[in-house]
């Protein structure tokens, strides 16, 4: 098992984290992942893949004003996602992903590589949510495998800001 891995499995037991994703581009490779680490099954409640618009409408509650305003690829998308999948699970902390992969961008101008991400965490009973859209370059599984590893790597980051928030 990848140190880094391991150090997500104490990361996440330590405070009490249990964890559901929603992606998109990453097609249940960050799930998968994490699925990875013996006994994950303590802290990953879920996962979602949810591809198309429709299924991210009626299995995450996203507003398809929001994908006509913003399109697929942005992170108010990614946000709804995430936050969503807080609403519909037992988890305390959602990642999500949504972007373009390739091989190639169809009728959208967002570059091939382009992927938004969000970390939501329902912390005292209410929702924050972080996001950040980032560009990788490669083929179509180097893409999707550069956006797991960067999701599932900024999860403390986000974690650690959100306790900074509260210690103000």
């Amino acid at each position: 098992m990848n140190n880094n891995l391991e150090i997500l499995f104490q990361y996440f037991t330590d405070n009490k984290l249990k964890l559901v994703t929603a992606e998109s581009c990453t097609a249940g490779m960050i799930a998968s992942t994490l699925a990875d680490i013996p006994g994950c099954g303590s802290w990953l409640d879920c996962a979602f893949v949810t591809y198309s618009a429709d299924a991210k409408i009626s299995c995450l509650g996203v507003k398809k004003e929001t994908i006509d305003t913003f399109n697929l690829t942005s992170e108010e998308v990614a946000r709804e996602m995430a936050e969503g999948a807080l609403r519909v699970s037992r988890a305390n902390v959602a990642l999500s992903t949504t972007g373009l992969a390739g091989p190639s961008s169809g009728d959208s101008d967002i570059p091939v590589g382009t992927v938004c991400f969000a970390w939501s965490f329902d912390h005292e009973a209410r929702k924050h949510t972080f996001s950040e859209t980032r560009h990788f370059d490669g083929d179509r599984n180097g893409v999707r495998e550069a956006a797991t590893h960067y999701a599932i790597g900024r999860v403390w980051h986000y974690h650690n800001e959100l306790a900074k928030l509260h210690s103000q």
